[in-house]
């Protein structure tokens, strides 16, 4: 049963769900020690290409795959052959193994890896080391990994966390501070900023500008920002909208602000496995307000192949603001 992410995870104060974090604190301590040590005596694997690590210090919903995305376009049309990694979560399949869109779905792959198929060589692999590997046998210049911020079995030659610029005010990116699963960081924010190269910084489309407080808290590497924007328009005419992401409220707000006519929305938990009794219920939902149905290209994927021609995915892309300050850290590459 997969639990949807605690939105009280985010509030950065202290005296919030005193009991809950209370109870759960002495089970982060447990998780950092353990992080730490299995970074710490790991001897990180040198594939024989680049790899580009797009991580993150925070539990999801921070926008990784876009970043992604856009980085692989980047250095794709500078002539490179790029391949992507992951660890294929959600997905039955350990690896290594390249993705085919055509074959695989994502209980084979992870969503994620069969969404960014459609464009770029994808492997997943449970073995980073070994995914990369098969990666550089394969012809790769450069392999983009999606995560792994915390795994240390693969040398990177570069480092991005991504943290969401989105969640400001009573809410933090970073909550509290505290480790999973008393709050969504990974790892404690110095440890994870030590072992960082740069932080991207993912804002909605409808925010021009970081948080000058984030950008401080981060000011030990190196900032970039970028926005988040849509592809396309969302559809035209009433829409119930639905989304298992880290974050599916961010999905809601961000239709809203296209300017979506969203009637309803429904949240669900990251990576979602959707079945025909929730499509069936969603879809008579949509139907009480005359809607159509619409989510986002994660979640379209991992839709049974009849439904994909009854729901709309609403694509996105991230964009860097200052493209020339990332070329600057490819450079060495």
């Amino acid at each position: 049963m997969k639990l949807s992410t605690p939105r009280w995870w985010y509030e950065r104060d202290r005296r919030v769900m005193p009991m809950t974090r209370g109870l759960l604190t002495p089970l982060s301590w447990i998780w950092a020690s353990v992080t730490a040590r299995r970074i710490a005596r790991v001897t990180p694997v040198d594939p024989g290409v680049p790899v580009i690590c797009i991580g993150n210090v925070t539990v999801g919903g921070t926008g990784k795959t876009p970043i992604v995305r856009a980085l692989a376009e980047r250095l794709s049309r500078r002539g490179c052959d790029v391949h992507l990694l992951s660890r294929g979560y959600g997905g039955k399949l350990a690896g290594p193994v390249q993705v085919d869109p055509a074959r695989h779905t994502g209980a084979d792959v992870g969503d994620e890896p069969l969404m960014l198929s459609q464009g770029f060589p994808v492997w997943i692999s449970r073995d980073r080391a070994a995914g990369a590997r098969a990666a550089a046998a394969a012809g790769a210049d450069v392999v983009i990994m999606d995560d792994g911020h915390q795994n240390p079995s693969v040398k990177k030659a570069l480092t991005l966390i991504v943290v969401d610029g989105e969640t400001r005010g009573d809410e933090w990116p970073f909550g509290d501070g505290r480790v999973f699963p008393a709050g969504p960081m990974r790892e404690p924010l110095h440890t994870g900023l030590a072992r960082t190269d740069a932080a991207v910084i993912l804002l909605p489309a409808d925010l021009a500008a970081a948080d000058p407080e984030l950008e401080a808290a981060l000011s030990a590497v190196p900032v970039l920002t970028a926005h988040l924007r849509p592809a396309g328009p969302p559809p035209s005419g009433p829409q119930l909208g639905f989304a298992g992401v880290g974050k599916p409220w961010k999905v809601e707000r961000a239709l809203e602000a296209a300017g979506c006519e969203l009637a309803d929305f429904a949240p669900f938990p990251d990576h979602f496995a959707y079945d025909e009794a929730t499509l069936q219920r969603l879809a008579e939902r949509a139907a009480q307000f005359g809607a159509g149905l619409v989510t986002t290209e994660k979640d379209w994927v991992r839709l049974p192949a009849p439904w994909r021609q009854r729901v709309v995915a609403w694509p996105v892309k991230a964009e860097f603001d200052d493209p020339a300050a990332l070329d600057s850290l490819l450079k060495g590459l």
